[in-house]
């Protein structure tokens, strides 16, 4: 779940990057009893997400700024469609601007490709997941925005579960043996996921008896084929250059999940533009 802490250092972060020693253009030019009002307007078509995050980047600066929210995180909305409406001081909102817009344009791109992903799955049992291809400090924002789009979250940071990868195999000597050991020494709560790029590498997984098996950059054939050995033995997972072209037909295999990098990694942040008017 995202939090008030977690927007609340972006926000900062954003807005001293933004304006390190205030909005010259805007205390110069604009009156300071100016009062704006604005409108957050879709130029495209989407899944919106950021709502809260939108909000606090406007008003972190001036209290007495109010937005008003007229969509709600995870509702699509239309070209045309006004996604909130904010009123203050002048030279708040005008500084305020950009950084507010930024990080809902992006959470609201990130939540609008999932959902295209998310629709591609429909009618079977997958679910599709985020990374850790996250942009560096946005993390909580990013992966709120994969739910708001209809999708599921990985493990959030190294912290949080076992994940085996290609490089961790190639330095450890007994693979099985030291799967087993790592389940002697750790809390019974902690899942351990091992990724594997080829069939033959099951074996040594599945004798460790882990909670899910990565099939990394398989065809369809031996993700099927994967489905099959493993069984009820473990949930298994699909990654690798998934795309939208691909992942209905990677989805028919069986796997339970699918994570995909695309959603946070390379996505495109929506056309949304804050129109003002002054009195």
């Amino acid at each position: 779940m995202l939090t008030r802490e977690q927007i609340d250092k972006v926000v900062q972060m954003a807005l001293e990057e933004d304006a390190p020693w205030g909005d010259i253009t805007s205390e110069t030019l604009v009156a300071e009893a100016a009062v704006a009002n604005a409108d957050l307007v879709a130029r495209e078509p989407g899944v919106f997400s950021g709502g809260e995050v939108f909000a606090i980047a406007m008003t972190t600066l001036d209290d007495t700024v109010k937005v008003t929210l007229q969509v709600a995180d995870g509702e699509h909305f239309d070209k045309g469609a006004v996604l909130a409406r904010v009123s203050g001081p002048a030279r708040i909102v005008l500084r305020a601007e950009r950084v507010a817009l930024n990080l809902v344009q992006r959470m609201t791109g990130i939540a609008t490709l999932t959902a295209v992903y998310v629709a591609a799955v429909e009618g079977t049992n997958a679910r599709v997941v985020d990374t850790r291809k996250t942009t560096p400090g946005l993390r909580a924002l990013e992966r709120h925005a994969v739910r708001s789009g209809g999708g599921h979250n990985h493990r959030f940071s190294l912290s949080d579960a076992v994940m085996a990868k290609d490089n961790h195999l190639a330095v450890i000597d007994d693979l099985t043996a030291a799967l087993k050991q790592a389940r002697k020494d750790l809390p019974h709560t902690t899942h351990i996921e091992v990724e594997v790029d080829r069939l033959e590498q099951l074996d040594a997984v599945l004798a460790a008896g882990v909670d899910t098996i990565m099939l990394d950059n398989f065809s369809l054939g031996d993700l099927r084929r994967g489905v099959e050995i493993i069984g009820d033995r473990a949930l298994v997972e699909a990654s690798g250059g998934i795309t939208l072209d691909t992942i209905a037909d990677v989805a028919r295999t069986g796997v339970g999940v699918i994570s995909v990098g695309a959603l946070t990694h390379s996505v495109r942040a929506l056309d949304l533009g804050l129109d003002i008017s002054v009195r």
